[in-house]
C-alpha cells in the first residue's frame, strides 16, 4: 500500500523550493501536489498525457484552450492531453492536486506532429 498525508507532501514541497512536487508514480498514474501563489504566473505548457486537476485550496482562474473557468476548493477540471492551458488571475494562493494518466512525461508526441 502507498498512502499519503498532504501536510507531509506540502511540507516536502515547500522544502523542494518548486511549485510542483511529484509524490507518486506508477506506469499508469502520476500524482502530484501544484502550488501557486496570489498573483504568480503558471509558466507550464500542455502536457502529453490527460489530466486531472482538484482544488485543495485558494482561489483562481484556469484557461483550458481558451475557455476560463473560476476555480476553488472543490474544484475539478479535466484537461485532455496536448491542450493548451494554465492557471491565472491567481487570487488566493492555490493548492492543487495533480493527476496524470499515464504518468507525466511517460507519452511522447510523434514527429512531424504539432
Amino acid at each position: 500500500m502507498q498512502a499519503y498525508e498532504l501536510t507531509e507532501i506540502v511540507r516536502q514541497r515547500a522544502e523542494s523550493g518548486q511549485p510542483w512536487l511529484e509524490f507518486l508514480r506508477v506506469p499508469t498514474l502520476s500524482m502530484g501536489l501544484y502550488e501557486l501563489a496570489a498573483g504568480a504566473t503558471d509558466p507550464q505548457l500542455p502536457h502529453t498525457e490527460d489530466e486531472v486537476y482538484y482544488v485543495v485550496s485558494g482561489q483562481g482562474m484556469i484557461d483550458v484552450a481558451g475557455e476560463s473557468q473560476t476555480v476553488g476548493p472543490g474544484s475539478i477540471v479535466f484537461v485532455a492531453a496536448t491542450v493548451p492551458h494554465r492557471f491565472h488571475t491567481i487570487m488566493e494562493d492555490l493548492r492543487v492536486l495533480v493527476f496524470f494518466a499515464p504518468a507525466e512525461g511517460s507519452q511522447v508526441l510523434e514527429q512531424g506532429h504539432d
